[in-house]
């Protein structure tokens, strides 16, 4: 049986292993993408374009599903439910 002392050294020669294999790799990636980028004639525009593509219900507003009679505050049915209406039957807030 390996004592603690000797894990712990292996541990260390295997992160240094770990970290040169990284450190190939991604020398050898990189050269890779820019053989790519080059015989493409791509740009940074290309590549990495500035907006990023949203799906047509993100970000969206929705309509409140309930009002507050006595407040006038309104919830729309999703997340959690506010205290005016929690434990009660909504279809007497319903809109």
């Amino acid at each position: 049986m390996t004592s603690y002392k000797e894990l712990l050294k292996q541990r260390e020669a295997l992160e240094q292993q770990i970290n040169e294999a990284r450190r190939q790799e991604l020398a050898g990636a990189i050269a890779q993408v820019r053989a790519l980028i080059a015989e493409y004639q791509l740009t940074q525009d290309d590549v990495f374009p500035a907006g990023r593509v949203r799906s047509a219900s993100m970000g969206t507003k929705v309509a409140p599903k309930y009002r507050d009679p006595a407040t006038g505050q309104t919830w729309t049915g999703r997340g959690k439910a506010p205290k005016w209406i929690q434990d009660k039957d909504r279809a007497q807030f319903a809109i």
